[in-house]
């Protein structure tokens, strides 16, 4: 049984629904931008123009570090191109999706997790292992809601 900041989590996993992709996340809050350049140890996998965005209710969780229910964070990977010494953004190397439904995802703080890869709209590529896998990641930021990025 996995526990966190005191509480256990519920013995029979809930309904592991997916997460869907998350239309319209652009004109949500712009949360944060960031530039991993070929310097990075992570270039590989990382390497781009990142941008995070978090629908309103996520916006409540940044302020306060308790994401309510309905919260939705994407974390956008672009490949970038460099000409005359300007970065500009290129095409979409993946999509990053967080959703919080405790009823839906009490395994894993109540975070859904899903990926989706260049332009592709719904397949699902994080599986069990998976999902895990990133909430083991997120447990890390257990104190900010499971929430690396701040609000800038």
């Amino acid at each position: 049984m996995l526990v966190w900041i005191g509480t256990a989590l519920p013995a029979a996993p809930p309904v592991d629904e997916p997460v869907l992709y998350p239309n319209d996340y652009r004109a949500w809050v712009h949360v944060k931008s960031a530039l991993i350049t070929s310097a990075h140890p992570a270039y590989e996998s990382e390497g781009g123009l990142h941008h995070v965005y978090a629908n309103p209710k996520a916006v409540e969780g940044y302020k306060s570090g308790q994401f309510p229910d309905g919260s939705v964070i994407v974390y956008e990977l672009l490949e970038t191109h460099e000409k005359d010494g300007v970065v500009t953004e290129g095409a979409r190397r993946r999509l990053d999706a967080m959703v919080k439904d405790l009823a839906r995802h009490g395994n894993t703080g109540g975070w859904g997790f899903e990926r989706f890869l260049g332009a592709d709209q719904t397949t699902e590529k994080v599986r069990d292992a998976g999902k895990t896998m990133c909430f083991e990641c997120h447990a890390h930021a257990r104190e900010h809601g499971f929430v690396f990025s701040r609000m800038r």
